[in-house]
């Protein structure tokens, strides 16, 4: 880890999730502000790939995030979602020590990265990210709360429902979502750290049209399979995947085919100043 010198005044920002979609994408716009800043990862290989000031520590090492967030008085936090283990999303638990070790390390202010409209009712990781924005609502920490639709880098890494013939499958119907890049996610994430906005707000994020995943695989350049529920359950429990992950799954699918991440905000563009990426500049730029 390279040392970092902070002047007096300067705020120190701690990246959690900095090796992964959203988080490399910040890590340089970061470096482009100026702003001191560390990346915390769990491996240092990883940390060095990064090119950027970095400390290992783990979330599920509460004594190495106390560690971490020495000095800091910003922090994003952000980590992937998992398989419950005994009814407990991982996450909950591993966010809940972050914002723990903020609170004691005397950290100003968190900016979370959470999920389209997280609410107590919802199933996979989206009710773990409610339960999380409770929790750090409650606490004395100031807090703004990013929340973004699907990400259109699903359809390259594997989770945007592709079968092994390369179509792009599922229970999607005519719903249509407003996905968005995780590149404009993260120039959001850069404006409420390194600035005086976002304290006690939350911000629904989107791309700028609502596509449907016809559209999508047009795009794409595959061929689009519009699956029944029941066809889609098969399938992914041919998979290996357990039943009641197959109903999260197809609870999700039911959300997306009924219009429930449709809705287009201009958050992106009141936060930074420009419209956020449609699909087809996504696609240019990963091209």
């Amino acid at each position: 880890m390279s040392a970092s010198r902070i002047k007096q005044g300067e705020r120190m920002i701690l990246v959690t999730g900095a090796t992964g979609t959203i988080g490399r994408h910040l890590v340089r716009a970061l470096a482009e502000t100026g702003a001191p800043f560390r990346a915390l990862v769990r491996d240092a290989a990883r940390g060095r790939e990064l090119g950027c000031d970095f400390v290992v520590a783990d979330l599920d090492e509460p004594a190495s995030m106390a560690a971490a967030l020495k000095g800091v008085d910003r922090l994003l936090l952000n980590s992937g979602g998992a398989l419950p283990v005994a009814g407990q999303q991982p996450m909950v638990r591993q966010q809940t020590t972050a914002i723990d070790a903020a609170r004691a390390a005397g950290v100003s202010q968190v900016v979370k990265v959470s999920a389209w409209r997280p609410r107590p009712d919802a199933k996979l990781s989206v009710r773990a990210h409610w339960q999380i924005e409770q929790l750090l609502k409650a606490s004395s920490l100031q807090w703004a709360m990013l929340q973004p639709t699907g990400y259109m880098q699903n359809f390259f890494t594997g989770e945007g429902g592709f079968t092994h013939s390369g179509a792009l499958a599922g229970p999607y119907g005519a719903g249509r979502v407003a996905y968005i890049d995780a590149y404009d996610v993260a120039a959001c994430a850069v404006v409420l750290l390194t600035g005086s906005l976002g304290i006690s707000k939350s911000y629904a994020l989107t791309g700028p049209q609502a596509l449907a995943h016809e559209e999508i695989a047009a795009k794409l350049g595959v061929p689009f399979r519009d699956l029944s529920p029941r066809k889609a359950a098969e399938k992914l429990r041919a998979q290996g995947l357990p039943g009641w992950f197959v109903g999260d799954l197809l609870w999700l699918y039911a959300d997306m085919a009924a219009d429930g991440m449709s809705q287009v905000t201009t958050t992106v563009r009141d936060l930074i100043g420009r419209a956020p990426r449609t699909f087809d500049e996504f696609l240019a730029a990963n091209g």
